[in-house]
């Protein structure tokens, strides 16, 4: 049997901004505070839009704000709040992925634990994140809760892909469309995190519009600096000062998905009618090398393999153009 400590809030808290720290999407932050001020707080909510954008961090403090005991939502004083920000709040649960998926015995676990009243809230609140990785049982299972919600439950189903939601459970969520941050929002949220840094264009587009990997090039800049001064020497290097910029790879294998992404972005960037074969090529390259890193191919072979042809496709001795 699953646990409900799989449910209930994770103690292990993620850093999260507030409301007031949120950027983009004000309409929905607008709705989202006027329908806690008037008391009119529906049963199912669907929040829906590209991944990293913020729909947690809406859902998260929305979920706060509901709970809060005070007039002035959140106030950040009362006991729920208080409760809420340690990951204690008995009233609030978040359901996650395990191994990939949300099985029908988590589901199943959340119905067991709805029929109970709120501890001492007026709301029970259950985010089901990563909604899209249920399975159809889990979503048929789901269904008969939607269908009959108790007067003090809300559910919030966050998916980034809702192609994957059955008709029937989106039927009965209201839907919330999340959009992506526009570049000058971005630059500002990124401004206010971290003065010192200063993003180019490239990293701009990288991060697609989303605070949460806009984070993540924020505490990843230095290598993605690295990483664009190594494609400027690959357009005047020979090959074997090619071949040693590998070990940089290696030494970041962590964070490969993200260089590779970077490189990705940086050829898109320097197409233009004189190289347009040569950079798509290359961008080709790339993208090959992220699909057999993920069916774990041998790390080093492939991006030897790469760099190689990067290499080849814009060196002077070889450009194509």
């Amino acid at each position: 049997m699953v646990s409900i400590q799989k449910i209930r809030n994770n103690k292990e808290r993620e850093v999260r901004l507030s409301f007031s720290e949120l950027r983009g999407n004000e309409r929905i932050k607008e709705l989202l505070i006027e329908s806690v001020k008037s008391n009119n707080i529906l049963h199912s909510y669907m929040f829906y839009g590209t991944d990293g954008i913020g729909k947690k961090i809406f859902a998260t403090e929305f979920a706060k704000m509901i709970l809060c005991e005070s007039e002035n939502k959140p106030c950040n004083n009362c006991k729920s709040c208080i409760e809420f920000e340690s990951g204690n709040n008995p009233d609030f649960f978040m359901i996650v992925p395990e191994k990939g998926t949300i099985k029908i015995e988590q589901i199943r676990e959340m119905q067991r634990n709805i029929i109970e009243k709120p501890t001492h809230c007026t709301k029970k609140i259950y985010i089901i994140d990563d909604a899209d990785k249920m399975t159809k049982e889990a979503q048929n299972c789901l269904l008969k809760t939607l269908e009959e919600p108790s007067e003090f439950i809300v559910i919030i189903l966050i998916c980034s892909n809702e192609n994957y939601m059955l008709p029937t459970v989106k039927s009965r969520c209201t839907k919330i469309f999340f959009e992506g941050l526009s570049n000058q929002e971005l630059m500002k949220f990124i401004k206010e995190k971290n003065s010192d840094v200063n993003f180019n264009e490239s990293m701009i587009q990288l991060c697609c519009g989303s605070i949460s990997k806009s984070i993540d090039v924020i505490e990843k800049y230095s290598i993605l600096e690295s990483t664009q001064e190594i494609v400027e020497e690959l357009f005047t290097c020979d090959e074997l000062v090619c071949m040693q910029k590998s070990q940089f790879f290696n030494d970041n294998k962590e964070d490969i998905e993200l260089l590779l992404e970077y490189m990705y972005v940086i050829f898109s960037k320097k197409i233009n009618n004189a190289n347009i074969i040569a950079c798509a090529n290359c961008m080709k390259y790339i993208q090959n090398a992220k699909n057999k890193l993920l069916y774990s191919n041998n790390f080093d072979m492939t991006i030897d393999e790469m760099l190689m042809k990067v290499w080849g496709e814009i060196n002077e001795k070889n450009n194509r153009s």
